[in-house]
């Protein structure tokens, strides 16, 4: 989701935005899911409760209020803003551009992955 700074322009997702994902992903995986949250509140809120209630092939496991050492996905974050560190996009849309393609790239590095999961205490399947 780019933020373009638009009145009224949602600057992050909300429980229809994370809804919409889980579905699109389950659609595509055609298999159960399995996510570990944070403590934001859009996903600790009632409307989301009552969406995670709603789909059985989704387990939620939820991360301590704050612990960044626990969630793999800091990890990958870190290891994307270092990648990007002395970047100087011409705007906003090459920015958007380069991240795409930092994160296509760590995608099909499995090994990756597996060493965020490590380093957070978590398992790979």
């Amino acid at each position: 989701m780019l933020h373009r700074g638009r009145k009224g322009e949602p600057k992050g997702f909300g429980e229809d935005h994370f809804a919409d994902l889980l579905d699109a992903a389950h659609q595509q995986l055609r298999a159960p899911i399995v996510l570990v949250w944070d403590g934001l509140p859009a996903h600790r809120s009632a409307k989301m409760c009552a969406l995670i209630a709603a789909r059985p092939w989704l387990h939620v496991y939820r991360l301590p209020g704050y612990a960044p050492e626990l969630n793999p996905v800091e990890n990958l974050w870190s290891s994307l803003k270092r990648s990007m560190a002395n970047l100087a996009p011409g705007g906003i849309d090459d920015l958007l551009q380069v991240a795409k393609n930092r994160l296509k790239r760590m995608q099909y590095r499995p090994t990756l992955a597996y060493g965020f999961l490590a380093t957070s205490g978590l398992a790979p399947p």
